[in-house]
């Protein structure tokens, strides 16, 4: 688990044996790596963290992060990366209180327990939303489950539309800013050269161009879009043994030969964790989220 007992967590998901063991029972292959947990989860960082003055006072603009399970537990630093990168431009931050979106459960068929998440949601961002404050998602999944899958879960729910409209990734509110001329921070002038993978959901329901045009911000930065389907993870379905081996092998069709022949200094972009645990597992090359990628950008004043 997170937080203390990490270290002892991280060895048990590592541990030859012991993974062996979770084949047999779980039926999770031995072959995938597991997602390491980190030692101070996303939340507690966010309490616990130094807060700047001056964007104190520029805080204009109220905002509510999704705090979805993977950057809570395991990649806080991309929830960071994005409240470093939100404050800069301005933003309050609030956080949304409820990590379980449904889309585990409904991905396995469990229709009931998936509602149940949707209502401790809606439960806990409608009210947001009814007052008209943005719902920032960092997992296209996440966004995706919102959008799309709370309709059919919960027909009758007025919130569900009110929550729908006022929910967006992190690349459409900060391109939205930039095109309303209202995104007040200063890019590097570096040249980079970036490498963009979007994930199956975020191309289904938004597209890849909000995020293109995000990344597009440090005035310097080519953006070129992989021409790659799904990276073969699909959620659960590239840690069953089971699938494993077709996994790769979708993986293999054009995404991980092209992350191999990225040049070292070329950045790899994958908003969803899924993709960039894919990518690292079959190329040994760290893909980051767009939220890292636009704070290691910001122009330290």
């Amino acid at each position: 688990s997170s937080g203390p007992l990490a270290p002892l967590a991280n060895w048990s998901l590592q541990n030859g044996l012991i993974r062996k063991g979770m084949e047999r029972a779980l039926g999770i292959s031995a072959k995938r790596s597991l997602p390491a947990f980190a030692s101070t989860p996303f939340t507690k960082w966010f309490q616990s963290r130094p807060r700047n003055t001056q964007h104190a006072i520029r805080n204009t603009r109220q905002i509510v992060l999704f705090t979805d399970t993977y950057t809570t537990y395991n990649h806080p630093r991309i929830g960071a990366a994005a409240v470093e990168l939100l404050e800069a431009a301005g933003c309050e931050i609030m956080l949304s209180g409820v990590t379980d979106c449904g889309r585990p459960y409904l991905s396995k068929g469990l229709v009931g327990k998936a509602r149940q998440s949707a209502r401790r949601v809606l439960d806990k961002l409608a009210p947001y939303a009814q007052e008209g404050v943005p719902v920032i998602f960092l997992e296209p999944s996440d966004l995706s489950a919102v959008l799309d899958d709370y309709a059919s879960l919960l027909p009758q729910d007025e919130r569900v539309p009110l929550l729908a409209a006022r929910s967006l990734s992190l690349e459409q509110y900060i391109a939205q800013l930039a095109d309303a001329g209202e995104l007040n921070l200063t890019f590097t002038g570096e040249p980079r050269q970036i490498l963009l993978h979007g994930h199956c959901h975020q191309k289904a329901l938004i597209g890849t161009g909000p995020a293109r045009r995000a990344l597009s911000l440090p005035p310097n930065y080519t953006v070129t879009e992989l021409d790659t389907s799904c990276c073969g993870m699909a959620g659960s379905f590239g840690y069953e043994a089971e699938h494993y081996d077709i996994s790769l092998k979708m993986a293999e069709r054009r995404l991980l030969p092209a992350a191999r022949a990225a040049d070292a200094d070329t950045i790899i972009v994958a908003p969803g964790t899924s993709c960039r645990h894919q990518i690292a597992d079959g190329s040994g090359r760290i893909a980051l989220h767009p939220a890292e990628v636009l704070r290691d950008a910001l122009r330290q004043t």
